[in-house]
């Protein structure tokens, strides 16, 4: 007998009890489904976590911070404690800063390119040129030839002009400043309230001073996004520093944070000697913030394939019973193929297709309704207003052979394992034992 004519005989021999095959069927089709889909999920995010991350560039951009301020944002972030232990060695996150000296050094460390100090600025408003309203913003400078930023229109920030104040905004600006588009926006002037902290004191009502810049481009949406702040350029970014601290003395002035560009290949080497700089120090990368994206994706995937997982060992419990019950009412049957002639290796492959079949079928089903709800979702959440509408380029479910097939092949395997029991004992039961079988 062929494969051929066993393959087709075994999908006969599951039509003869039409209801235990769907079953046994309908629960390997839950196992395949709830994989096969969360895959694609965990594809689509992963796919658009690189194309953000290559739009971006930025191999060779870190992000510095003292290794205080990095362990307790670090420890709130993946256990949510608000109380941490105290670290004699560090400090506390608001004594952490870098010492003149140590960002001296940095700078002499083989694979730094650049580094500059990073101001952090704490604005009170922007508003359009003209308009009444102003909005509570946040601003941030990152070295335009550094970083790569999705534009939707426009271009990216000058760093070499001196006089000149720039900055991009993001797409959820346009509405509030009555904007239809983001063409529209470009070559408009904002005024940005920086408050005089020492003026603040003595002046309250009259300590904020007004900047005015000028929009060169809008943001698209994305998940790697600077926390959602606004990147300006270097003249303004000084701009502001200035106005804000004002009549400080520079010996109270800290460097808390700072940002620069090393050479790509060398980035773990830099990483490892800023560790050992001073108390320690931290070095963050685009990739970095795509892994930590990456890592809470994974863990709730991981989640959902628990249950999928075992969906599937039931599903191979009902194989297991589906295929002895199956030998025991073709007992007789076995007798007289083995009677004729059959081997007992013809009557252990019989079987095992049987099994292989239930996981074909049962995952090829899953196959199909996973890519038909998957498809359907990201039609559904790219329409006007809807979860992914400020994200064209992402397909939230991505279906792919590379990432279906070997799913596919895995719930077979399993099938063929989960009858290997049943097909054994069929293959070893005695003719003449099998043919007086009532």
């Amino acid at each position: 007998m062929k494969i051929s004519d066993l393959i087709l005989t075994a999908n006969r021999n599951l039509l003869r009890n039409k209801v235990r095959t769907f079953l046994t069927i309908l629960a390997i089709f839950v196992g395949s489904f709830t994989i096969i889909l969360n895959t694609a999920i965990n594809a689509g995010v992963n796919d658009f976590i690189d194309k953000q991350v290559s739009t971006i560039g930025g191999d060779g951009f870190i992000e510095v911070m003292p290794a205080a301020a990095s362990e307790q944002i670090m420890t709130m972030m993946k256990t949510g404690e608000k109380v941490t232990e105290y670290n004699e060695k560090t400090g506390s996150m608001m004594s952490a800063v870098i010492s003149d000296e140590d960002f001296e050094a940095m700078k002499k460390v083989d694979g730094v390119k650049k580094l500059e100090v990073f101001h952090v600025l704490s604005v009170e408003w922007m508003r359009l040129y003209g308009a009444e309203k102003k909005y509570n913003v946040n601003v941030e400078y990152f070295p335009a030839e550094s970083m790569n930023v999705d534009l939707s229109a426009g271009r990216m920030t000058d760093d070499t002009v001196e006089d000149e104040y720039e900055i991009i905004i993001n797409e959820d600006w346009l509405k509030p400043f009555n904007l239809g588009s983001a063409e529209e926006a470009l070559g408009k002037t904002v005024e940005i309230g920086a408050k005089q902290t020492l003026k603040c004191y003595t002046a309250p009502n009259d300590c904020i001073s007004i900047v005015e810049a000028k929009i060169v481009g809008v943001q698209a949406p994305g998940v790697l996004t600077m926390d959602g702040d606004l990147h300006i350029n270097k003249a303004l970014d000084a701009k502001l520093y200035e106005l804000i601290n004002e009549g400080v003395p520079e010996e109270q002035l800290s460097t808390i944070f700072a940002v620069g560009e090393v050479e790509p290949n060398k980035v773990e080497d830099v990483r490892k000697t800023f560790k050992e700089l001073g108390s320690g120090y931290e070095i963050i990368t685009v990739k970095d913030t795509a892994g930590m994206i990456r890592t809470f994706f994974d863990v709730i995937l991981a989640v959902f394939n628990i249950f999928g997982v075992i969906a599937l060992i039931a599903a191979a419990i009902g194989i297991i019973n589906t295929l002895f019950m199956s030998v025991q009412e073709r007992t007789r049957e076995i007798g007289l193929d083995k009677a004729l002639g059959m081997s007992r290796l013809k009557i252990f492959f019989s079987f095992s297709i049987e099994a292989i079949s239930l996981g074909f079928w049962g995952s090829i089903f899953g196959m199909f309704v996973s890519m038909l709800i998957g498809y359907s979702a990201n039609n559904i959440l790219h329409a006007e207003g809807q979860f992914l509408s400020p994200f064209p380029t992402f397909d939230l479910v991505k279906f792919s052979p590379e990432v279906v097939v070997p799913i596919v092949l895995l719930i077979m395997f399993i099938a063929f394992v989960a009858g290997t029991a049943p097909a054994l004992k069929a293959a070893k039961k005695d003719p003449i034992d099998a043919l007086r079988y009532e």
